[in-house]
């Protein structure tokens, strides 16, 4: 890693990139403190705090939603479209059709995510500035028009600002910008371990568990991220004129987490709505069941590791088509030892499948539940590590590295001949 950032600082066009993307992150961090006009954001920061569903949120804008900054939505409404877009997929014959066109496909689709995103932003708006009517100093219609404006650009600037950072700069702009704003929340974090250090609420034995547990959990979550299942895959020899092609051995790589993060989203989504509906319709049999489903009961735990089991095998059934790949294995002239092209092959992909997917969704909800485990094991409570946050900052710096040295290897050929 060191080596590949020396190369990449030493090349003038990826310093630029570097530096352009560095540039945005500050524009990114600028936006955060820029309160929506017209709000009290001292009364909204009030309901935040690190073990709810608004916590989780504030986490991921970089704490730009406690602030109730014009970055407050962050990138989600973008993310909500996208997700949309790839489920719908499955049902639409055009999208499908354009999934399959590469870049050009690639760039309808896209599109379509834009206007979701603005229809999607807007709508969040209203429900945000509804929901936090009592934060707004003149509550008139203008009033909440301007929120719901100034909050919809928002997130449509920094949606800008994610594919520019995409074309100009290095890594996929949108994981960053949630990468970042996850990572900026790090020093409050390490704040409040020393607060607690200072009022004698823990001792520093619990600091050493919380550091240990937090590196464990990095190291897993790395491993389990980068894991795959080989499936090996023979290719016939062909002759075509006086050439020969064909007759070697690949593999298929079947990752392990497959539905990376989405289940974990998916899942508290569900569980927390009505929580969050409890927050601001006073009824009593939603307060009821709001309390039943409060973060870290066991009915909600419980339900929580069930919906991620569920949504990992859904959302990988989604997003990997086992016949496809069957069909494209088939028609390239390539099986399975020991095994027919066709049905039979399908069958045994689906298998090997079904059996790592149980691996990906019982790690995924062991991450999910660590955060309520360190708090019970070090009673540090207030600091958010785990779940959703790790899986997302692991993933977008295994990307990000990965082109970082790809693009160094384009540029540096000598490293082949050493």
């Amino acid at each position: 890693m060191a080596s590949a950032l020396d190369n990449l600082l030493k090349a003038t066009e990826l310093r630029k990139k570097v530096f352009f993307t560095l540039a945005m992150f500050i524009v990114f961090r600028a936006g955060t403190q820029i309160p929506v006009p017209g709000v009290n954001a001292a009364m909204i920061e009030r309901l935040f705090t690190s073990g709810n569903l608004f916590g989780l949120l504030d986490l991921f804008s970089g704490g730009a939603l406690s602030k109730f900054s014009i970055f407050a939505m962050s990138i989600t409404p973008y993310i909500n479209a996208s997700i949309i877009t790839q489920l719908l997929t499955v049902v639409i014959p055009t999208l499908e059709e354009w999934s399959k066109e590469g870049a050009e496909g690639a760039k309808k689709i896209n599109k379509i995510n834009r206007y979701a995103a603005v229809g999607l932003g807007a709508i969040q708006a209203i429900g945000m500035a509804y929901g936090l009517r009592a934060a707004v100093n003149n509550p008139d219609f203008f009033s909440f028009a301007m929120i719901v404006i100034t909050l919809t650009a928002g997130s449509l600037l920094l949606m800008w600002i994610g594919e520019q950072i995409t074309a100009k700069g290095i890594g996929n702009g949108i994981s960053l910008i949630i990468f970042a704003g996850i990572i900026s929340r790090l020093p409050n974090g390490l704040a409040v371990i020393g607060r607690y250090l200072q009022a004698g609420t823990i001792n520093v034995f619990n600091v050493l568990i919380f550091a240990v547990l937090a590196v464990l959990m990095v190291m897993f979550v790395v491993a389990i991220t980068v894991a795959y299942r080989k499936v090996p895959v023979q290719y016939a020899k062909r002759i075509v004129g006086r050439k020969m092609y064909g007759g070697h051995t690949t593999y298929i790589p079947l990752k392990v987490n497959q539905a990376g993060v989405m289940p974990i989203i998916f899942a508290s989504s569900v569980l927390m709505f009505p929580v969050t509906i409890a927050q601001f319709i006073k009824i009593p049999w939603i307060q009821k069941v709001a309390g039943y489903l409060a973060w870290g009961t066991p009915l909600q735990t419980s339900l929580y590791i069930l919906l991620i089991l569920f949504f990992t095998y859904f959302y990988t059934a989604v997003s990997l088509n086992i016949p496809d790949m069957s069909d494209n294995i088939k028609k390239y002239g390539g099986f399975i030892p020991g095994l027919r092209p066709g049905k039979p092959t399908t069958d045994y992909l689906d298998k090997v499948m079904n059996r790592i997917t149980l691996a990906g969704a019982v790690f995924l909800a062991f991450i999910a539940i660590m955060p309520n485990m360190i708090v019970w094991l070090t009673g540090i409570s207030g600091v958010y590590f785990g779940g959703t946050a790790l899986l997302i900052v692991v993933g977008v710096a295994l990307d990000t590295m990965k082109q970082v040295e790809s693009m160094t290897l384009m540029r540096h050929y000598q490293g082949f001949m050493k």
